[in-house]
């Protein structure tokens, strides 16, 4: 028995069947149509994927913590746990409720110059140093390394706070945001060169000084080891 062959198929936009090269070109048509839809859907997909991923990590990670505002050292355990490699005792005076220091360390200088460094952040949220420079042959610690660390200011005149002659830098004109030295105050204590200096005002510059001077005077009436 004869197999019944099946009519081509009218199209209707055509109104006849398709010839074998438009049904060709069809299938070709919707194989690219179908290939362009999947790449889209990958191409979100990973999209998705990413902002996730991203999402991820910024609920993970931390924020709003400020690490170093609320970091301090202790001033004191560190000045005699470094006074044996310095040869001599450090200053590490006492500072009002509301200072944190954040650095204390002994330091190479220039040459034989070395020193004890002390950073704060005062009460007021400024800047504030504590310098005790020496040198390794007992001689007098150079003006020109002095004057780096006070950025080069210019002395104002010479005050007496706590026992000690200091000469003063008052530069209050100059932008905390672009220097670390407002107000200094130098001073000599043996074979040590002593320097307070920071960004707040001057009267609280005044009162560190005052602090670094009475424990000097205390370093001068201890008793000696034998």
């Amino acid at each position: 028995m004869t197999e019944k062959r099946k009519a081509p198929v009218v199209v209707a936009e055509l109104g006849r069947p398709e010839t074998a090269a438009e049904t060709a070109a069809r299938k070709a048509e919707n194989s690219r149509l179908y290939r362009q839809r999947k790449t889209v859907n990958n191409l979100v997909l990973s999209l998705l994927v990413s902002l996730g991923v991203v999402l991820l990590i910024v609920l993970i990670v931390p924020r709003g913590t400020d690490m170093w505002q609320d970091h301090s050292v202790d001033a004191a355990a560190a000045a005699t746990a470094a006074a044996p490699t310095a040869g001599q005792a450090l200053v590490a005076p006492d500072t009002p409720d509301g200072w944190l220091a954040k650095q204390a360390e002994l330091r190479g200088g220039t040459g034989t110059i070395s020193y004890w460094y002390i950073g704060y952040t005062t009460a007021n949220g400024a800047y504030a140093a504590v310098v005790q420079a020496f040198t390794s042959d007992g001689s007098p610690v150079d003006e020109t390394w002095i004057a780096q660390q006070l950025e080069a200011q210019t002395a104002t005149g010479t005050e007496r706070i706590g026992g000690l002659e200091w000469t003063a830098y008052d530069h209050p004109e100059r932008s905390a945001d672009h220097t670390n030295v407002r107000f200094a105050l130098q001073s000599q204590a043996g074979a040590s060169t002593l320097l307070v200096y920071g960004t707040d005002e001057a009267d609280e510059l005044r009162a560190l000084a005052a602090s670094v001077a009475a424990q000097v005077a205390a370093f001068e009436t201890a008793p000696q080891d034998r």
